[in-house]
């Protein structure tokens, strides 16, 4: 981590931060560790190094009553890792922020925020969720929808099945969604139809914002869009019934969007860390694990290389002229 990107003025003012201790207690426990202690007691001193955790749970819209599941699971990881643990709620520029800040050490995030936890924090992905619903276990899809009744089929390639949505209404979910906006967008450059994200207008005769995946899709219900953008999840309640779902059909789909994630920040020390991950990894335990399934809807937490995890985001920003 650099001063830089923290605004911190030393290691000593991070761990202080971090530990809520003071510097020259740290700084003693180093110098013994350095003179006293040998290199086998080394690991169980740096384990005592945190002592507390703060964990941020964005919302999303497919989870309600947040607040009491993110406090069970900060109750749970409390009791395991032996130190108290905080959970708070905020949305994914505030989880980014309080990483910056050194106000919290963990985050669940998606794919994009986790980009600028890495810039602006030097925090990095380590484990990401797994849902029955993602078609690549912890990748899913982002699908182009359109009605039943619609004349635009599907073809033989991504080139011949796009060219269709020359002159049509779009809806995307935001410009900052990955499934809903970057990812799709991305292809439609891949494959020359627009030559980056402003110039959408160029192709399509309308373009509009839902906001959030069941917008988009109600908006194509409604006919008020030709296509839609959304994430192959939102297909289910409770973005949409199955009622509605039975009206709408994939006419596209682009593979290998990233999964959301668990960001630790690098203030955390290796050891802690690492015991931090598998404290998080014993929700997988089927006694733990309806813990899990109740934040959002995920049913396990697998090990991720961070750097691999999200190059296909890192791909697609560029090719559409956005910076991470």
């Amino acid at each position: 981590m650099s001063v830089g990107q923290k605004g911190l003025l030393g290691a000593g003012a991070a761990l202080m931060a971090l530990m809520g201790v003071a510097v020259t207690t740290v700084s003693g426990i180093q110098a013994t560790t350095a003179n006293s202690i040998s290199n086998q007691q080394a690991p169980r001193l740096l384990a005592q190094k945190l002592k507390t955790l703060t964990v941020i749970f964005p919302s999303r819209s497919d989870s309600t009553d947040l607040q009491s599941k993110a406090d069970a699971v900060a109750a749970f990881l409390s009791k395991d890792l032996g130190i108290p643990v905080k959970a708070q709620i905020g949305d994914d520029t505030a989880a980014v922020e309080a990483l910056r800040a050194n106000r919290a050490d963990v985050a669940f995030l998606s794919s994009r925020p986790a980009l600028k936890a890495e810039q602006l924090a030097n925090a990095r992905l380590y484990l990401a969720e797994v849902r029955d619903n993602y078609s690549g276990r912890f990748t899913y899809n982002s699908i182009f929808v359109v009605r039943n009744n619609s004349p635009l089929k599907s073809r033989n390639n991504a080139k011949a099945t796009l060219e269709q949505l020359r002159g049509k209404k779009m809806a995307f979910t935001s410009p900052t969604s990955g499934s809903g906006f970057i990812f799709p967008v991305s292809e439609l450059v891949k494959q020359g139809f627009v030559p980056n994200r402003d110039r959408l207008d160029g192709f399509f005769g309308q373009v509009a914002y839902g906001g959030n995946y069941s917008k988009a899709l109600q908006a194509l219900l409604r006919g008020q869009a030709d296509v839609a953008v959304v994430s192959e999840y939102a297909m289910f309640p409770p973005y949409i019934t199955a009622e509605e779902k039975n009206q709408l059909r994939v006419l596209h789909k682009i593979s290998g969007v990233p999964a959301h994630g668990i960001a630790i920040d690098d203030d955390v020390a290796a050891t802690d860390r690492e015991r931090v991950i598998n404290s998080l990894l014993k929700l997988n335990q089927s006694q733990n694990n309806p813990l899990l399934r109740n934040l959002y809807n995920s049913t396990e937490l697998v090990r991720v290389d961070h750097n691999r995890h999200l190059a296909p985001v890192r791909d697609a920003l560029k090719r559409v002229g956005i910076e991470p």
